[in-house]
C-alpha cells in the first residue's frame, strides 16, 4: 500500500500521527511544508494513499496545497487539519475538495479511524480505476451479447434514462460504464452507488448530501452523489431496494433536476444522466406496493436486459482466459493456462453468480491451482460438486476430499435418553453444507478428537483465501467484505500460515 503523507510544521503533530499509524501497520511519510510535498509529488507522481494536511503553515497554505494536489490527483482523499476558528472559512473553500476535516485539537483514535475511512475510499477508487483502465469494453461473441452491444451503440449518444435489468453478476455496471464512456458526458464523472449496500438512515445523505449540523456528527457540509456526478453520469445500482420514502425524492430530481441537501433550504441543480439497474422484477415490486409506479415509469424509458452467462455459454472460454490473464497481472505472477477439458467443464456449469462468479473462480485458480496448466481436477469445489453431486437432475450427494458419506439413517440416544434422529448422509441439493456434513462424518468416524479445530481451520483458510483472491490481495477490502476487522484478518493470516 502507498504511504499516508502528513504535512504539518508542528513536529509533535507529525510524531503523534506517525506513531499511531505505525501501530495500525499504515506506512507514513511526513513533510514540514507544502513546497517539499509538491517536490516529492514530482518525484513520485503516483502520490500517496491519503494526504493529511494542516491548513496554516509557513511556505504555503493547506488551501493552496489542496488545489494543486487535486489538480494532479483528483481521486486522492485529502484530510484537512484545522483549528475550530478556521472551520467556517475552510468549509466554503473545500466544498469541492477535502475528503473530511480534522478539527484541532483532535482525539487520536478518531483521527486514526478517519484516516482508515479515507484509505478504504482510496482503495475503492483504485479498484474502480483499475476496472476502467485494464478491462476491455466488454467481451462476448454470443448473439445475446451482440444485441447488447448494438443497444449500447444506439443509446450512448443520448441522455435518455436507461434501466438495466439482469441477474446479479451479469455485468450491469460494466454496461453503465460503457454507456457513459461513449456518451457526450465521457469527460464528466461517472459516479456509482449501490442503494442496497448503504443503510437506510445514511442513504439520503449519501445521495443528496447534507448541510453542516443537519444531524449529529454532521460537522461539515458534504456533497452527495448527485452533486459529485454533475456533468456526468450517476449509476444507481440495485434501485429496486431503495427505501420507499426516498423514492419520492428521487422522482423529484428526475423530474426537474433539483433537490435539497439534508438540512438544507436552498435548491441545488444537478445536470446528471441517471442509469439505474436491478436484478428484481420491478413490475412485481410495483404490484406488491414496494416500488412507486410513477418512479418505475420515469426510470423505464429505455430498458436493457443483460443475458445470464447460462444464455451465452460459448463466451465462457474467452472470458475465462481473459480473467486468468487479468488476475495474473494484478497479482504479479505468470498467467496460467487452462486445458480444453477444464474449459468444457466450466462451460457446463450453471454459474448462478454469472460473469462475476467466473471472474472469482479465475482469481481462485490463479492462487490455488498447483500447476501452470489448469485441469478439470483443479477446478474449485463449487464447480466439481455441482457436476458430481448436486446437479439439477438429482444425482448423488456431494463428497469432499474423495471420502464417501456413510449411508445410514439411524437414531442416536442422547445423554438425556431422548432419541435424536441423526442423518448420516447428506441428500442431493444440500450443496456445500451437505459436503461439509459428509466430511465431518468421515472425520468423526475415523476416531479423531480434533474435528472442530480441523474443520474450522480449513473453513477459515478457504474463506480468507477466496476473499483475498476476490479483492486481488487487498487485506482491508477482504476484511470489509467478510465482515471482520483488519486486525482479525491479519491475525488469522498469520495463524493459518497464509503469509
Amino acid at each position: 500500500m502507498k504511504p499516508i503523507w502528513i504535512v504539518d510544521d508542528d513536529q509533535s503533530i507529525r510524531f503523534v500521527l506517525e506513531k499511531a499509524l505505525l501501530r495500525e501497520q499504515l506506512p507514513t511519510r511526513s513533510f514540514t511544508n507544502p513546497r517539499d510535498l509538491l517536490a516529492a509529488l514530482d518525484e513520485a507522481p503516483e502520490g500517496p494513499q491519503v494526504l493529511v494536511s494542516d491548513i496554516r503553515m509557513p511556505g504555503g497554505s493547506g488551501l493552496e496545497l489542496l488545489e494543486k494536489v487535486k489538480a494532479r490527483l483528483p481521486g486522492l482523499p485529502v484530510i484537512i487539519m484545522t483549528a475550530f476558528s478556521d472551520l467556517d472559512s475552510a468549509v466554503s473553500a473545500f466544498q469541492g475538495g477535502a475528503f473530511e476535516y480534522l478539527p484541532k485539537p483532535f482525539d487520536l483514535p478518531k483521527a486514526v479511524e478517519l484516516i482508515h475511512r479515507a484509505v478504504e475510499e482510496s482503495q475503492r477508487e483504485e479498484v474502480a480505476q483499475e476496472s476502467i483502465s485494464e478491462a476491455p469494453e466488454m467481451l462476448g461473441q454470443a448473439p445475446a451479447m451482440q444485441d447488447v452491444f448494438r443497444a449500447i451503440g444506439r443509446l450512448s449518444q443520448s441522455n435518455v434514462t436507461v434501466l438495466i435489468t439482469g441477474e446479479s453478476g451479469s455485468g450491469k455496471e460494466l454496461v453503465a460504464r460503457a454507456l457513459h464512456k461513449h456518451s457526450p458526458r465521457a469527460n464528466g464523472p461517472f459516479v456509482a452507488i449501490n442503494t442496497a449496500a448503504i443503510p437506510k438512515d445514511l442513504l439520503e445523505s449519501e445521495l443528496f448530501g447534507h448541510e453542516r449540523g443537519a444531524f449529529t456528527g454532521a460537522q461539515t457540509m458534504r456533497r452527495g452523489r448527485f452533486e459529485q456526478a454533475d456533468g456526468g453520469t450517476l449509476f444507481l445500482d440495485e434501485i429496486g431496494d431503495m427505501p420507499f420514502d426516498l423514492q419520492t425524492r428521487l422522482l423529484r430530481v428526475l423530474s426537474d433536476g433539483h433537490f435539497y441537501r439534508v438540512g438544507g433550504h436552498s435548491a441545488v441543480k444537478a445536470n446528471v444522466r441517471v442509469i439505474a439497474a436491478t436484478h428484481q422484477d420491478l413490475e412485481q415490486r410495483v404490484k406488491d406496493g414496494g416500488f412507486r409506479e410513477d418512479l418505475f415509469h420515469r426510470l423505464n424509458v429505455i430498458r436493457l436486459r443483460l443475458p445470464t452467462l447460462r444464455e451465452r455459454r460459448e463466451d465462457v472460454p474467452m472470458l475465462a482466459r481473459h480473467f486468468l490473464l487479468q488476475s495474473a497481472r494484478q497479482l504479479g505472477v505468470e498467467p496460467k493456462r487452462i486445458s480444453d477439458a477444464a474449459l468444457e467443464r466450466l462451460s457446463r456449469f450453471s454459474f448462478p453468480g454469472n460473469v462475476r462468479q467466473l471472474e472469482n473462480i479465475c482469481h481462485w485458480l490463479t492462487v490455488m491451482a498447483p500447476a501452470q496448466v489448469i485441469e478439470p481436477k483443479d477446478l474449485p469445489p463449487e464447480v466439481t460438486l455441482a457436476e458430481n453431486g448436486q446437479a439439477a437432475d438429482g444425482a448423488a450427494a456431494p463428497v469432499l476430499a474423495g471420502k464417501p458419506a456413510l449411508v445410514s439413517d439411524t437414531a442416536t440416544p442422547a445423554a438425556d435418553h431422548e432419541a435424536i434422529p441423526v442423518r448420516t448422509a447428506p441428500t442431493s441439493g444440500d450443496g456445500w453444507e451437505g459436503g461439509l456434513e459428509a466430511e465431518a462424518l468421515a472425520l468423526l468416524s475415523s476416531g479423531r478428537e480434533d474435528v472442530w479445530d480441523e474443520l474450522t481451520r480449513r473453513f477459515e483458510r478457504k474463506l480468507i483465501l477466496t476473499a483475498l483472491a476476490n479483492t486481488k490481495g487487498r487485506r482491508i477490502e477482504a476484511a470489509h467484505k467478510l465482515g471482520i476487522g483488519r486486525n482479525t484478518i491479519t491475525r488469522k493470516i498469520q495463524e493459518l500460515g497464509l503469509e
